[in-house]
């Protein structure tokens, strides 16, 4: 059923890219085919490709096309693009097959439906389909000579210089085989690039001089060098305001260093059976050196996900997950686009690559840690209230942090999602005013409807009005990223717990906003309300002026003031270790509800609404997972920092802890053991291994067996 659901899925994806592609206006599509076909749907002839300085490629690569003038005049966007999605799908199929062994039978069923949607989500591959360039080729190519076993040196060589001649950055292929044993190969690979680049001198002499001697390798042509779209070092040089020699030079003496660090540790991967890890870091090394890589030529970024990182099996997925935001989202998304985190964005494919190709050390397939790193200690299930309690029966909780870079990742895309959809859901001003006619109906025969007075005596007060306008917006997100902050320090355990009720909250919001969109009391004609935070409102503007760019100002119900700091609330609740400390928790939610209602910002009963999402999620995750703080238990005494206990003062409960890590399991009695020290696993030494028993009671138990 998962291979099946996976195989539709790409293929969904597959279809949704060729329609998007076509469904484009004639002048939108294929943007720079067209500088390869000419004015008339065919090849430029007479004139140079380079007039323009649009036509980026190789004159080898003009040659090859000349074939398809014909194909061009009859409608070339439908084959081109169907063609180029047959390309994508090959090259997926490929990489899938070359993972490096051993590869269990379900991995290699689902790797390749993984892989092709993994491609097609990928932005150079969208930015190829959209402007109809040839850089799928190249890789495809070099991934056929040096990732397929079986084929001789000789092929691999001619498939390896046909693809440089394609794409010249590639020729640093011919090192790594020289450097990996198969010097034929390198030697075949440099003789045939130089076999193609003499073809299409003979046959384009004026253009191949503008391309090799004028342009030096293509330097110059397409978009300007120090642009964002120049992922290289030397657009990164010139952006940060290098230029002229010193920016040169700078630019060479990096090259060369990238070039042969990367190289080495490519020849290392190679030999150690890794080849696709291999192949990926070569192109990481190619992006970075080139003098221009553009969108569309970053797609060996993609391919270096392969490599396995990290000691524990926690930090597994943070180098993956890394790699694919880096290669589907824009950079605004990844981080937030202030001056200090902006440039990281705008850089990203870049850093990927470099890391990839200097930096991240990834595992061999000799290292014990390869098939078995170190496990991650986790709680057996509880049984619930009642006995379909938790629906999840597969679930174990784990008891120690989450890597931080992953979960800062995880909750960066999460808040934009939050954000996108918040702003996307429905808006339309009759609706939401109808919505709030409803709520102030509701109230009034509740005899709740205490907002207007309450907005006014807060207007009328100078001190309480500005109080509240700098609470509404500071608190809101400060207080929920602290409590997450101090439980991820402090008790790992309980932030899990919390912050997938904190997630199911959100979700359940959001679904709200899109069901009932409502006006808040401050955008309500005709009931008086005084708007404290943002000034007086145009209500007979639909847009109510520049406010409305900002965010939604429908999305009120439920209120996420009241949900975030109600959720806070109660984990202050349950964690503080003193009364002053809980009460205090619980004061916040109370502060927040006079806040919203004060500013004319929300109804009482978005407040409700709120309220009820939190319990939701609470509720939710007990569903689904059974019971969280009662199966965690207090963490005991294991070393010298026991003072700082996980559930202080909320009574000790003993749990399972159980142990998984290659073929070895081992289940023992536990409690939970400190912060300090369950962050990390005790690894195995070996198949059949008997690793001791998470947290405090390993001394008793190696008693025991003695």
């Amino acid at each position: 059923m998962a291979l099946g659901a996976l195989w539709l899925v790409a293929g969904l994806l597959a279809a949704r890219q060729a329609a998007a592609v076509l469904r484009l206006p004639p002048e939108r599509r294929f943007t720079d085919l067209e500088t390869w076909i000419g004015e008339h749907g065919v090849l430029h002839v007479n004139g140079s490709l380079y007039d323009t300085d649009k036509f980026t490629g190789s004159p080898f690569a003009g040659l090859v096309l000349k074939p398809l003038t014909r194909a061009a005049e009859q409608g070339l966007g439908l084959v081109w693009t169907f063609a180029t999605l047959l390309l994508v799908v090959a090259l997926a199929l490929v990489a899938a097959r070359s993972l490096p062994g051993p590869v269990s039978r379900r991995t290699a069923h689902l790797a390749a439906p993984v892989a092709i949607s993994l491609m097609v989500l990928s932005l150079p591959v969208r930015n190829t389909f959209t402007l109809g360039q040839t850089s799928i080729i190249p890789v495809l190519l070099v991934l056929l000579g040096c990732c397929l076993p079986r084929l001789s040196d000789r092929t691999t060589g001619v498939l390896v210089g046909v693809a440089a001649a394609l794409q010249p950055a590639v020729l640093l292929f011919a090192p790594l085989l020289w450097l990996v044993g198969r010097r034929r190969a390198a030697v075949t690979s440099g003789a045939a690039f130089a076999v193609c680049t003499a073809l299409a001198w003979a046959a384009m002499p004026d253009d191949s001089w503008s391309y090799w001697v004028h342009h030096i390798a293509g330097a110059g042509l397409g978009s300007a060098a120090d642009g964002l779209a120049n992922q290289s070092l030397h657009g990164l040089l010139l952006r940060v305001g290098l230029h002229g020699p010193a920016e040169l030079a700078l630019y060479g003496v990096l090259a060369v260093a990238v070039a042969v660090l990367g190289l080495r540790r490519a020849a290392h991967y190679a030999k150690d059976g890794q080849t696709l890890l291999a192949t990926a870091i070569t192109g990481c090394v190619a992006v970075a050196v080139s003098p221009t890589a553009w969108q569309h030529q970053q797609l060996w970024i993609l391919l270096a996900l392969v490599g396995r990182v990290g000691k524990r099996r926690a930090d597994r997925l943070v180098w993956p997950v890394l790699v694919v935001l880096v290669m589907t989202l824009s950079s605004t998304v990844l981080v937030p686009d202030n001056p200090v985190l902006g440039p990281i964005g705008e850089n990203a494919p870049l850093l990927a690559a470099l890391a990839a190709a200097c930096a991240v050390p990834f595992l061999t397939r000799s290292s014990p840690l390869w098939e078995r790193p170190m496990p991650t200690p986790v709680a057996e299930q509880l049984p619930g209230r009642f006995a379909w309690i938790p629906l999840l029966r597969f679930w174990r909780r784990p008891l120690t942090r989450p890597n931080l870079m992953l979960e800062l990742m995880l909750i960066r895309i999460g808040y934009f999602v939050y954000s996108y959809i918040r702003g996307s859901a429905p808006d339309e001003r009759s609706t939401a005013e109808h919505h709030g006619q409803q709520i102030v109906s509701a109230e009034r025969f509740l005899h709740i409807d205490f907002e207007h007075w309450f907005n006014h005596l807060v207007a009328k007060t100078h001190w309480l009005e500005s109080s509240m306008n700098y609470y509404y917006g500071t608190f809101h997100f400060l207080l929920p990223l602290s409590v997450l902050g101090y439980l991820y320090l402090r008790r790992p355990a309980t932030y899990r717990w919390a912050r997938t009720a904190l997630s199911i909250t959100t979700l359940l919001a959001l679904v709200g906003f899109w069901l009932y969109p409502l006006a808040p009391p401050r955008l309500m004609p005709g009931l008086g309300f005084i708007d404290t935070a943002n000034g007086p409102q145009d209500l007979s503007h639909p847009d109510y002026g520049a406010l409305t760019k900002l965010s939604n100002q429908y999305a009120a119900m439920p209120s996420l003031h009241i949900g975030w700091s109600l959720w806070c609330g109660v984990v202050i609740a349950i964690v503080a270790p003193k009364l002053w400390m809980k009460l205090l928790g619980l004061v916040y939610p109370l502060l927040t509800f006079s806040v919203i209602v004060g500013t004319a910002n929300h109804y009482v009963l978005d407040a409700v609404g709120g309220a009820t999402v939190v319990g939701l999620g609470f509720g939710l995750q007990y569903v689904l997972t059974g019971p969280g703080r009662q199966a965690l238990g207090r963490l005991g005494k294991t070393g010298g920092s026991a003072g700082a206990a996980e559930d202080a003062g909320a009574g000790e409960v003993a749990g399972t802890a159980v142990v998984r890590g290659g073929g070895a399991r081992t289940t023992g009695t536990a409690t939970v053991g400190d912060p300090g020290t369950t962050d990390a696993a005790t690894p195995d030494t070996g198949i059949g291994s008997d690793p001791e028993p998470v947290g405090a009671g390993g001394e008793e138990e190696r008693k025991a067996k003695a």
